[in-house]
């Protein structure tokens, strides 16, 4: 197993590399199947990973919760940890924010039991929901961890000011925000604040939904209803950039005999305040390769050549909301 980091000071230990599950609840991404997500896990657990993140509204009904379960069976509890986070939902097609203490409670007993486990290692407010004080949120949670259903509190989609509220009230063990080689606003006040407090930073989208992987081609046309055309990385004079930024990693992951994934999360885990990457798969072999970029390190031509893509590259178009 690769080395282990620390859940802020709790005595939970993760690796860098983490499994994100929402791929598996086949809502945004197509092609996910039962057998392939839980062979995904089991792959998971055989590349060293230990941490899989999922949440309430994974999946209309759950998806990604059943599925982790079935996966477990037969598995040490201690061996596993499992984040999940509660405060968003389906009404219908659409989700729905509610940071209402009632609705946290019965999210999270709901995922519990589709997880088949009395507590979780980290439960995450999912988003802040603005018709609730966050403050009202933050103490649900921490009295959910009183009670234990969770060994740690954090939270998820949050501005600085909005972690500083939240802590205040409950003390928080990690955040989970966007963060990739394209989107570092989190590096300017978050991360610091972060460091400063002992909070762990999980960085979910470390591929960017997959434009930083390296396998989707510049001829590539994504189906129509494919989610990521609504992202400005994946449209127009954007996304040609992307390609040639891409182009210019895969050079750079060739160094060392790396593919441009294991580069780009490499990368990722290995910056000031990151604890882990959250990397979504729904099948074995997407994170068997990311799991790759644990356990070695960026030479000094590689950190060179990533900077330069990075000038040349230019400021990405993308919504800042966290910094």
């Amino acid at each position: 197993m690769s080395d282990l980091r620390q859940l802020s000071r709790t005595g939970i230990h993760v690796t860098p590399v983490a499994l994100g599950c929402w791929p598996m609840a086949g809502v945004t991404t197509l092609g996910a199947t039962d057998e392939a997500s839980i062979a995904t896990i089991h792959a998971a657990f055989d590349a060293g990973i230990n941490h899989l993140d999922t949440a309430y509204v994974y999946g209309p009904n759950g998806e990604s919760d059943r599925l982790i379960g079935r996966a477990l069976a037969g598995r040490r509890r201690d061996e596993v940890v499992i984040a999940t986070k509660c405060g968003i939902h389906y009404e219908g097609a659409e989700m729905q924010t509610d940071g209402r203490p009632e609705t946290l409670r019965r999210e999270c007993e709901a995922s519990l039991a589709r997880l088949g486990v009395s507590e979780v290692e980290l439960l995450y407010l999912h988003s802040p929901d603005p018709n609730v004080p966050l403050e009202e949120s933050a103490a649900e949670l921490g009295l959910l961890q009183t009670e234990g259903r969770t060994k740690s509190v954090g939270a998820s989609n949050c501005t600085l000011e909005q972690l500083e509220a939240f802590h205040a009230v409950c003390p928080l063990a990690a955040v989970q925000l966007p963060y990739n080689l394209l989107q570092r606003d989190i590096e300017r006040r978050t991360i610091p604040w972060c460091m400063a407090n002992n909070v762990s930073v999980f960085a979910y989208w470390p591929l960017m939904k997959g434009i930083l992987a390296g396998g989707i081609k510049k001829e590539t046309e994504l189906a129509p209803n494919d989610n990521r055309r609504k992202y400005p990385m994946y449209v127009g004079e954007e996304r040609d950039r992307n390609h040639e930024f891409v182009e210019a990693l895969r050079a750079a992951a060739a160094i060392t005999g790396h593919t441009v994934a294991q580069l780009v999360v490499n990368w990722t885990i290995n910056q000031p305040g990151i604890t882990a990457a959250l990397c979504g798969a729904k099948r074995p072999d997407q994170i068997t390769e990311t799991a790759g970029a644990m356990s070695w390190q960026l030479t000094e031509e590689q950190i060179a050549a990533i900077e330069a893509a990075l000038v040349r590259r230019g400021q990405a178009e993308a919504k800042r909301v966290f910094e």
